[in-house]
């Protein structure tokens, strides 16, 4: 059951973990953060307890950081646990992922061994389409496709490089080390270009710099995709982390 503010509102969209409503602005919607969780295109689906609140959370505090470093945010206002006011934007249809450190596909498609840290960061391009596997894309394929223009991939590459820079210095003050994290953005009606969706530990590898042991470090999703179990208490960390360094 949603949030009593949005219960009688128009649905516009149901993703993976939140869902779109309409508001009385044509400009602006709600964003709802919900329990699913989902890995590997959805092939593995559950629930994680309290998900969609720490999520919130944790978006709009790194949004805040973020807009304080001048990178621009769709966030207007978050409204409850669960819920934020965003602009309406129109997508990129592609997922900027930044990487400082080898995991995850990185690994099964290069042979790079897990944990290597990168001498510069990564800024890849996917393409958001479930019913093809969201597939990395190069700059050229992505030309032929039509998706983007080469200045837009060079605004997006920019901007996640800034996002990357900021959010890699307030993690390791948190004593979390940022390992890759994905990025969505959109134009609103102006064509200002907005950082959009979320940064939490559904988008982002973040693991526990104090810990050695592989399994126990991990703070994020991987903690559900894995089967590591205590996936709600790793979230509530990264939460509480970041609420330490904000107070």
């Amino acid at each position: 059951m949603t949030d009593s503010s949005v219960r009688n509102a128009q649905k516009l969209y149901e993703g993976k973990a939140k869902i779109i409503y309409a508001t009385d602005d044509p400009e602006i919607l709600v964003t709802y953060f919900k329990d699913d969780a989902t890995a590997f295109n959805a092939q593995k689906k559950g629930q994680i307890a309290n998900k969609g609140a720490i999520n919130c959370k944790v978006t709009t505090h790194l949004y805040g950081l973020l807009t304080e470093k001048g990178v621009e945010t769709h966030l207007i206002e978050t409204t409850s646990d669960r819920e934020m006011r965003v602009k309406r934007v129109d997508i990129v249809p592609l997922e900027v992922v930044v990487r400082n450190i080898a995991a995850g596909s990185l690994c099964k498609q290069t042979g790079i061994a897990l944990g290597t840290r990168l001498e510069e960061s990564l800024v890849e391009f996917y393409y958001k389409n479930d019913d093809l596997g969201d597939p990395l894309l190069t700059r050229d394929r992505i030309a032929a496709m039509k998706l983007t223009s080469p200045d837009m991939l060079d605004q997006l590459t920019e901007k996640a490089q800034t996002v990357n820079a900021v959010l890699t210095e307030f993690f390791a003050r948190c004593g979390i080390t940022l390992v890759d994290f994905k990025l969505e953005f959109g134009t609103d009606k102006d064509g200002t270009l907005l950082l959009a969706d979320e940064i939490s530990p559904d988008t982002c590898r973040l693991w526990n710099a104090a810990e050695p042991d592989e399994k126990k470090r991990v703070m994020d999703k991987d903690r559900f995709r894995q089967d590591l179990g205590d996936v709600a208490a790793g979230y509530q960390a990264v939460l509480d982390r970041i609420l330490s360094q904000m107070s």
